[in-house]
């Protein structure tokens, strides 16, 4: 099967209230990094696959999703618009398709609310994502499922919500499962602790939660190089995303893509 790249625009609320996309630390120490609109039509006209619009501040503000904005998204690209962020019922589903999205990702209301992927997925099909980001327990580990690390040590994998500010104590690949028993087509992975560092995806995890399920996983969280993209997928990933390399011109889609193509990945 092919693999995907999607860039992502975390998108906020400026002081002036206007919409701006950022990047963070470990969803932390927010930077400006553009115009959602702008860099969405950037990212259509380099050969993206799909896209990506969290509306990262929503869900801990308790404000609705930024549907003006994901309209005026949806009328500029052609490619697979996935919009997430502040999603809590199936009336606001109705509100991100009837915007234009392709796809609606929920984590904070999926995790208080599993009985809603339930229903999203009968009534929306496939085209509901559940975002799980999670970081690393080293504390705590009775019952939890142990992942070996790449210095040998094991942790468990904590569920945050909240855009990270809570944790939950669910554990990430158990979750997994259930999303999938529910109904999620997909599950859009982030390791908080790799978030915006640029060293590479949270490799353990991705791996992990890829093996348990059978529905694509989605890699986040971390990427600085073509390599870092290249053992996401060698490591079980269906797509991965990334977002600081594409808004800071790093690297564009294409030069991702070429990359990946010379090393073998169907792309």
């Amino acid at each position: 099967m092919a693999k995907r790249i999607i860039p992502c625009l975390d998108t906020t609320l400026d002081d002036q209230g206007k919409a701006v996309v950022v990047k963070g630390i470990e969803f932390e120490k927010l930077r400006y990094a553009g115009d959602p609109v702008e860099l969405a039509m950037r990212y259509d006209a380099q050969g993206a696959d799909e896209l990506v619009f969290l509306d990262i501040s929503a869900s801990h503000e308790g404000r609705d999703t930024m549907v003006s904005v994901v309209e005026k998204i949806a009328e500029q690209v052609s490619i697979p618009l996935c919009v997430g962020g502040g999603i809590k019922s199936i009336e606001d589903f109705e509100k991100v398709f009837d915007a234009g999205a392709d796809k609606a990702s929920i984590n904070t209301a999926a995790v208080k609310n599993p009985e809603l992927i339930k229903e999203a997925a009968k009534r929306f099909g496939d085209r509901i994502v559940v975002a799980i980001d999670c970081k690393r327990k080293f504390e705590d580990i009775e019952g939890k499922t142990l992942v070996q690390l790449e210095d040998e040590t094991s942790a468990w994998y904590d569920v945050v919500i909240y855009g990270g500010r809570e944790y939950t104590g669910i554990d990430a690949i158990k979750w997994a499962k259930e999303v999938q028993a529910l109904g999620a087509a997909e599950i859009l992975l982030t390791s908080k602790d790799r978030d915006g560092t640029t060293e590479g995806y949270d490799i353990p995890i991705i791996k992990a939660i890829a093996e348990a399920v059978d529905i694509p996983v989605i890699a986040s969280g971390g990427v600085g190089t073509l390599e870092h993209i290249y053992e996401g997928f060698v490591n079980g990933a269906d797509a991965c995303l990334a977002a600081s390399i594409f808004h800071y011109g790093t690297y564009t889609v294409g030069e991702i893509k070429d990359y990946l193509r010379e090393k073998g990945i169907p792309i």
